[in-house]
């Protein structure tokens, strides 16, 4: 089914390291554009059914319960949503508190994703993220009071200064902590990040590439003892607890992305919204007629191929691996035929594994599946 995406761009402050499409929190500017949210919402609904929506950002939670709900029911006004649709909202832990945990559970939040990225307070400093590790434990508690009990986690490895045994103990952490699903995640610093003139400055330093891989490593092994289980290169969850939405990402489905630069993938047409708040707003106001003509920002139709290899650079990542019979139905493509004397040195490697109509990459794989990916290209 469709999975439904709505960015929300605004935060209390912005992270040194954070490129994602936000802006600072403005209430007034908030109000306007939860209208034009709601009016694209329903403006694109069809009928079609879905049965995720993921609230992301910036910090959703910037929003009030009402407004949530209010944006939620246009969601099962415009589109055949299912009964059990996931529907999760990223939030930050400053931003917690169990009555307002409780108005989000009311207004239709099942599962909550929390950015901590890190227990230890230095780290969280380097980040410049406003909440302190015992402030994450907390919110996860109110959570929990609030009526959700589906909570994700948000890890961020090969931090400034970091060690193994700094990680180590933020995996301790988490898993003390005991949510439902974790990403890990490898910290990715684009070109003009703040961060990356503190590290300069102040002489911080990332740790060598082979303890970062010795950092993911362990990780995923500790986690394994502990009773989840990988799914994806960045992502663990409990028995039955995968993220139903980012699935959709890998495995070759289809999503509608709602608000100020949000990107859709829908029958064989890629498309990317506006990026500017303001500008977002602006085309929601303007009559059905000519909104088209400026809300889009870049939309293009997918060749076959290009389809072909996003199927296999996403699904790849995925622990169960592609399903060379899937992909073979959807595209006529014989994956071993194609791509196999290109594999075989992974394989012979023990870094991609054939188990019958599924290829998949081993843990170390997982280290090199950039590599890997170009045979695809």
């Amino acid at each position: 089914m469709l999975g439904l995406y709505l960015h929300i761009p605004f935060c209390a402050s912005i992270c040194n390291y954070c490129n994602f499409n936000r802006g600072l929190f403005n209430a007034e500017q908030k109000e306007r554009y939860v209208v034009a949210l709601e009016r694209e919402i329903r403006l694109s609904g069809d009928g079609s059914p879905a049965d995720t929506i993921f609230f992301g950002g910036g910090t959703p939670s910037l929003l009030s319960p009402a407004e949530i709900g209010r944006l939620i029911n246009a969601c099962r006004d415009s589109f055949d949503l299912s009964p059990d649709a996931e529907i999760t909202l990223e939030t930050n832990p400053e931003t917690s508190s169990t009555a307002v945990m409780e108005g989000f559970r009311a207004a239709g939040i099942n599962r909550v994703s929390f950015g901590v990225q890190s227990f230890r307070e230095d780290e969280l400093r380097r980040l410049g993220r406003l909440h302190s590790a015992d402030r994450a434990r907390e919110a996860v508690g109110e959570a929990r009071r609030g009526g959700i009990a589906n909570i994700s986690l948000d890890l961020m490895m090969w931090l400034p200064q970091q060690t193994r045994a700094d990680w180590q103990s933020n995996v301790e952490a988490l898993i003390d902590v005991g949510p439902e699903h974790a990403s890990l995640y490898l910290l990715e610093l684009y070109p003009n990040a703040p961060l990356k003139e503190d590290m300069a400055r102040a002489g911080w330093a990332l740790a060598p590439d082979d303890d970062a891989a010795e950092m993911y490593l362990w990780s995923l092994e500790r986690l394994d003892a502990a009773g989840y289980a990988q799914y994806e290169i960045s992502n663990v969850s409990r028995p039955g607890k995968t993220s139903r939405h980012n699935l959709k990402y890998w495995q070759d489905g289809e999503w509608l992305g709602l608000g100020c630069g949000a990107h859709s993938t829908r029958r064989g047409v890629r498309w990317r919204n506006v990026s500017s708040t303001e500008d977002y707003i602006s085309q929601l106001s303007a009559p059905r007629r000519t909104l088209a003509l400026g809300l889009v920002a870049e939309r293009r139709e997918m060749a076959p191929r290009e389809q072909l290899e996003d199927a296999l650079f996403t699904g790849i990542r995925l622990t169960e691996g592609l399903d060379m019979q899937a992909i073979h139905a959807r595209y006529g493509v014989d994956v071993w035929s194609q791509y196999g004397d290109a594999l075989q040195p992974f394989v012979a490697a023990g870094l991609v594994r054939v188990e019958g109509a599924r290829l998949c990459l081993s843990r170390d794989g997982m280290l090199v599946a950039n590599e890997i990916m170009q045979v695809f290209v």
